[in-house]
């Protein structure tokens, strides 16, 4: 009994470790978000130090977990999404 008591407390305390975690997370995302918004990006990206794509965004880029980046493309108006080591470089926000 004992040890289910411990069980249960250790995975409470993960789970609260975890939701804090995230939740540092979704606030600098929401941040960045709100910081940056819609505004377009000159984007550069290489794979194994080959430089493979250099343009701009039309507007907001989008992260996923795996390092991917989405964006339009400004010069042809696609959707693209570019697997690498991107540098990603915003227009500085005016005040």
């Amino acid at each position: 009994m004992k040890a289910l008591v411990h069980t249960a407390a250790a995975l409470a305390l993960t789970g609260a470790l975890t939701g804090g975690l995230s939740a540092c997370t979704d606030s600098k995302r929401a941040r960045n978000d709100a910081t940056w918004g819609d505004k377009p990006a000159d984007i550069t990206c290489w794979t194994y130090g080959v430089e493979n794509f250099k343009g701009r965004s039309t507007g907001k880029v989008e992260y996923d977990d795996g390092g991917r980046i989405s964006f339009v493309d400004a010069s042809n108006n696609r959707y693209t999404t570019i697997d690498g080591d991107c540098r990603v470089v915003y227009m500085q926000p005016s005040k």
